[in-house]
């Protein structure tokens, strides 16, 4: 590549980062998960469209490995261990028996209705069987669902890279070499757990380790630790892969330990990230698109509908109830979880592996799971909101975290927080005074109609409002369940605890 051949490859590089980040409205808009614009993007410029070749699988799936691990690392370092620690057993049962069963299912499913041999089908059972954690972290932090479902969808995503990516090798390696010998399948299931072992220690240790670190040495520009942060995250990647653990799951779990402690410029820190996730899942989904031929994957469309609606309603309906009903799970929230198991592109990517590995029927996995993902993502994507209202979960309200940099803030280890009143909420018609926030809480600004206004105490919330409360470390949980209380049950909810039981005996007033 020339100097001048760098130019224009930079214009259009440039051009569809642009129109992929303009994208994001558009998505946002309709409910859709944002990777099929960037596809068709890619399908676009590709050698069907405006005459781009590409087509080394190898490649993709290398660069789609590196996109990945950011695109968990964002994950992790953005994801509250409040939200998650209590459905962590949930998650990881999720992940590793959710995913047996679900290759189970899909892989008996593709062996008798589409007529594949025993291993190709359990190797499309095993690539289908990730949900994508792009895709359930752009939809699901917009919904307003409750936090236990939030923090399990999420979780589930950071997890289940790992074990889908150990099954995917090894059950690729079993159809490209059918004629060797295969070990006992429970020394596969404990190399599995080896691996994930080492995963999770290796994420651990260098998320503390590093936190520690950041903590004590006093990097000379603020710019740096972000650097840092990133780099320690890929470390953990390289570190657990060197010692043939899972470095996918030490990805997202030392993210997960750096981005809930308190760090030097922590707002900087999420924000890189974050920015960093997005230039993953652009580059990644636009690439995935460029690899796909559009004159090939009409011939798939039979079977990926099959595959898939094995596996929405199915396998992974049976995976859910095999692994949360355990942890007194509602069927409801089964039902809504059973629907949210969205894909994207790591079932894509790991359609790239069976390629690298020679294997004969690549090619054909390759274009039914591209045409799996894209027709599933249009019927699943922008129905979710519908379906948790039909099911009794959307919350009257939302509440997300917002990041300011702001010294003083980290020092007084204080968090911001931004709370919509959806238009369910009983919050509307309350008086801020009413809601009696604990001390070390208080709401310090309130949207209406686009308008920002400093409430008073007599102020009465509406529907639609937003409100910035800014809350103690310790407050904010108290101020946040006080707020979901009054929400679902009026200014008088909690009344009759807070007094305690012999407030309703007889003679009491």
């Amino acid at each position: 590549m020339t100097v001048d051949e760098l130019g224009l490859v930079l214009l259009g590089g440039a051009l569809v980062l642009l129109l992929a980040v303009f994208a994001v409205r558009l998505s946002v808009r309709t409910g859709l998960p944002s990777l099929l614009v960037y596809l068709f993007f890619g399908l676009a410029i590709g050698e069907r469209g405006l005459g781009l070749e590409f087509d080394d699988q190898q490649l993709t799936g290398v660069l789609g490995y590196a996109a990945l691990v950011l695109i968990l690392a964002e994950g992790g370092l953005t994801t509250r261990w409040s939200r998650i620690k209590d459905v962590v057993g949930p998650a990881a049962v999720l992940s590793t028996v959710g995913t047996v069963v679900s290759i189970g299912v899909v892989g008996t499913a593709s062996h008798y209705l589409l007529g594949l041999e025993w291993p190709v089908a359990l190797l499309i059972g095993a690539v289908v069987s990730s949900t994508d954690a792009a895709a359930v972290f752009s939809v699901l932090r917009g919904l307003p669902l409750p936090p236990r479902l939030v923090g399990l969808l999420e979780a589930e995503s950071g997890f289940n890279d790992a074990p889908v990516v150990i099954a995917v090798i090894a059950l690729t390696e079993i159809a490209a070499h059918p004629e060797e010998p295969t070990h006992a399948w429970w020394l596969l299931a404990l190399e599995a757990v080896g691996e994930l072992a080492i995963g999770v220690v290796i994420g651990v240790g260098v998320g503390r380790l590093g936190a520690l670190a950041l903590r004590r040495v006093a990097l000379p520009a603020s710019g740096l630790y972000p650097i840092a942060v990133i780099a320690l995250v890929v470390l953990a990647y390289g570190a657990a892969d060197a010692l043939h653990g899972s470095g996918f799951l030490a990805t997202y779990v030392a993210g997960l330990a750096l981005g809930n402690v308190r760090l030097p410029h922590g707002a900087a820190v999420r924000g890189f990230a974050e920015g960093l996730g997005w230039l993953a899942q652009i580059g990644l989904f636009v690439l995935l698109g460029l690899l796909a031929d559009p004159f090939r994957l009409p011939d798939h469309v039979v079977g990926a509908l099959v595959v898939g609606l094995v596996l929405l309603l199915v396998a992974r309906p049976l995976s859910v109830l095999a692994s949360v009903s355990w942890f007194r799970f509602p069927l409801r929230e089964q039902a809504f979880l059973s629907w949210a198991g969205l894909r994207g592109a790591v079932p894509v990517v790991l359609a790239t592996v069976p390629a690298t590995a020679g294997l004969v029927d690549a090619t054909g996995i390759f274009d039914l799971v591209f045409v799996l993902v894209v027709v599933f993502t249009l019927v699943q994507g922008p129905t979710l909101p519908w379906v948790a209202r039909r099911l009794a979960l959307s919350q009257g309200e939302t509440i997300v975290d917002l990041d300011v940099e702001s010294s003083p803030l980290g020092a007084l280890d204080a968090d911001v927080v931004q709370m919509r009143i959806g238009p369910t909420s009983r919050l509307h018609g309350v008086e801020i005074f009413e809601l009696r926030l604990p001390e070390r809480c208080n709401i310090t600004l309130v949207v209406r109609g686009g308008e920002p206004f400093v409430p008073t105490p007599r102020t009465m919330l509406r529907h639609g409002d937003e409100m910035i409360i800014v809350a103690s470390a310790a407050a904010r949980p108290v101020a946040e369940r006080r707020l979901r209380e009054v929400s679902a049950g009026g200014k008088l909810a909690g009344w009759y605890r807070r007094l305690g039981p012999d407030a309703m005996r007889p003679g009491r007033t």
